[in-house]
């Protein structure tokens, strides 16, 4: 059986941040211990130059995925407008073909729902299916991630399913 290829798109300001630990951290557990990751903040003074080689690089790295982290601190009960600006190089429907899990770290529990009701919608505007639940990480939760995660996991095993069924049916095709 084929494992996923995962690309995860890190919308916090800060490099090497605990939301892309966290994504990367899921990224193995979904079974590709090498993901390819775009901290935006790296190619933030470039994500609003629609003409950036970087920036349509970065974007065709995500295409190029059978599964895409969209990972993101919560901004003012929403994800970061650095993570807003980049999927703007999007347009309806160009993630058709990606499955995307959007993961949010979030500080407060009056912000759980945050990245099934604002990151989500997004993404399946742009395509992209989303078969699992959101993943919402409380900083103070984070020393038990691995926990976290195998929850998360059990609670989408037909999701997660699907994806890999997808990596597989696109490996038999290559």
């Amino acid at each position: 059986m084929s494992a996923l290829k995962v690309s995860i798109v890190s919308g916090n300001p800060q490099p090497g941040s605990r939301t892309v630990a966290a994504a990367r951290r899921l990224a193995e557990k979904l079974g590709d211990s090498d993901p390819h990751t775009l901290e935006l903040s790296e190619i933030a003074s470039e994500v609003f130059d629609f003409s950036s080689t970087k920036v349509l690089d970065a974007k065709h790295r995500v295409l190029d995925a059978d599964v895409v982290v969209v990972a993101t601190p919560t901004y003012k009960a929403s994800f970061t407008g650095l993570l807003k600006a980049f999927l703007d190089h999007y347009g309806a429907g160009d993630l058709a073909g990606v499955f995307a899990v959007p993961l949010m770290t979030i500080g407060s529990d009056r912000h759980y729902l945050a990245a099934e009701t604002q990151l989500r919608p997004v993404l399946v505007e742009l395509g992209a299916t989303v078969a699992t639940a959101a993943f919402p990480v409380a900083t103070s939760q984070l020393d038990h991630l691995d926990d976290l995660i195998e929850e998360w996991m059990t609670s989408n095993a037909h999701g997660i399913a699907a994806m890999n069924l997808m990596a597989r049916n696109l490996s038999a095709g290559d």
